[in-house]
């Protein structure tokens, strides 16, 4: 599953998109380059039920905004993303490549 299809479960599990979710942590705090990821990941398991997985892709976000590693953009496997920029406005936003 791509990086991607990642946050859009995420979103549709929660309604929230990357953005809301940065929005969110910063609110609390969590945008503090000290606040550790075991910390964030606690946050989201308690108040929207996310699994460590997903959480750790809310963490990745928060902590690093959009740019991801360019290791599967364009290849051909599972993790496959289009892009190295990912959509944070939510699934349903026009994406860009």
């Amino acid at each position: 599953m791509s990086f991607q299809a990642y946050l859009d479960n995420i979103e549709e599990k929660t309604g929230k998109t990357p953005n809301d979710f940065i929005a969110i942590a910063k609110s609390k705090g969590f945008d503090n380059p000290a606040t550790r990821a075991a910390v964030i990941v606690e946050w989201l398991k308690k108040d929207f039920g996310l699994g460590h997985g997903h959480a750790m892709a809310v963490v990745y976000v928060i902590k690093n905004g959009a740019m991801i590693d360019d290791k599967h953009v364009g290849s051909s496997g599972v993790h496959r993303d289009d892009s190295d920029t990912l959509n944070m406005d939510g699934k349903n936003k026009n994406r860009t490549s």
